[in-house]
């Protein structure tokens, strides 16, 4: 994937789910942020109604503890949403090396 000299900055490719911060209070935090947001604000905004499964950070966090915990930074949306969100908008990262 990576060589070992730039590994280091890429760690949200290396690392597991529960490491990169997505272990049992991310669970519960991001269900009860469903529960109080449970329409996709992406299909909102077009006028469908659809529920949301995930909880997308806006900003990709990328490791950045204070902005994955940030609820300002955090949206509900459906698993459509959230892919189509990521492999166009969240896929590509600048880097400084």
């Amino acid at each position: 994937m990576y060589c070992e000299e730039h590994k280091a900055l890429h760690p949200e490719t290396t690392r597991p789910a529960g490491k990169r911060g997505y272990g049992s209070r991310w669970r519960r935090e991001s269900k009860a942020f469903l529960q109080a947001h449970p329409l996709c604000v992406r299909c909102l905004a077009s006028g469908k109604y659809v529920r949301a499964t995930v909880v997308d950070h806006i900003v990709p966090h990328r490791g950045d503890q204070k902005l994955f915990w940030d609820r300002s930074n955090w949206q509900p949306l459906c698993k459509h949403c959230h892919d189509t969100k990521t492999m166009t908008e969240d896929r590509y990262q600048e880097f400084r090396y």
